[in-house]
């Protein structure tokens, strides 16, 4: 190790630092407060909010770059406000993550950390309940909002309804929307193959192009996927014509058969990405 040393000394004026098991420690205290961070700001709106805040660094960069004085001088006397604002604005999201952090076991956060997911998002049974359910429901004129979380947590929004957490069926989903019941106004949250939330309350689209004709629930379904990756099946009260939306997209008035193909899209793309990494596609493999 001495000759090495030398060596890199010698010829990149670099040496190889001494790690110590105090020193692995502290990188593995560092790298899981890290990923806590990021966590967060993946399962928050904290992300969006980050990032305009990067930027406006980079504005400040470029700033000083090409030596903008003037704006520079504003974004010193700026800073020390800036700082305390940010507080203000991530207060409710830094109170959960802290919160959070309290109730969750180190180890366990660690392990799963390191786990695969390669399952599937949801079973077929619950594939096949969920369109039942919902043409059911749209022959009867009952209206109904289910939102299908993905790869964006959607635990602020669960945390406005009521906690359900329970297996999907096709005649749960038909009893908590029938009319006049506690459960049937608001949206349905589903992760995986359970309902874990109802009456959830939903960010309302600000897009003027929607159509008039289409209710609040549309309008809320839209909202929803322009914040998160969510998959959502709106069934129409007024005519009972089925619709999703996605990605800031809708798509109204379609099939069973158009449902079943957007639900299998998101439910086997971890199981996809797997056989693409392993080597293609079973398509691909069969030909």
């Amino acid at each position: 190790m001495d000759n090495l040393n030398a060596f890199l000394y010698d010829n990149f004026s670099v040496t190889i630092p001494s790690v110590h098991v105090i020193d692995v420690i502290e990188i593995l205290i560092i790298a899981f407060f890290i990923y806590e961070i990021l966590l967060w700001l993946k399962n928050s709106r904290a992300y969006m909010l980050l990032r305009g805040i990067l930027v406006i660094v980079v504005f400040f960069v470029i700033a000083g770059l090409l030596q903008m004085n003037t704006i520079l001088w504003l974004g010193e006397r700026l800073l020390s406000v800036g700082i305390t604002a940010l507080i203000v604005v991530f207060q409710p999201e830094l109170r959960s993550a802290l919160e959070q952090l309290g109730r969750r076991n180190l180890f366990q956060v660690l392990v799963k950390g390191f786990q695969k997911n390669a399952e599937e998002r949801f079973s077929d049974h619950t594939l096949s309940d969920l369109v039942k359910a919902c043409f059911d429901m749209g022959s009867v004129r009952t209206g109904a909002l289910i939102v299908i979380e993905m790869e964006t947590g959607l635990q602020e929004y669960e945390r406005t309804g009521i906690s359900i957490d329970a297996i999907l069926s096709r005649q749960l989903l038909i009893n908590i929307f029938e009319k006049n019941t506690p459960l049937h106004d608001g949206a349905v949250l589903v992760k995986g193959d359970r309902v874990v939330s109802a009456t959830c309350y939903l960010p309302l689209s600000d897009n003027m192009e929607i159509s008039k004709d289409l209710g609040t629930r549309h309008r809320a379904a839209l909202g929803i996927s322009e914040v998160s990756d969510a998959l959502t099946i709106v069934v129409s009260e007024e005519t009972g014509q089925v619709s999703v939306t996605k990605g800031g997209r809708l798509y109204h008035d379609i099939t069973a058969d158009e449902l079943t193909k957007f639900l299998e899209d998101i439910q086997n793309k971890n199981i996809k990405n797997d056989r693409k990494k392993e080597g293609g596609s079973a398509d691909e493999q069969k030909a």
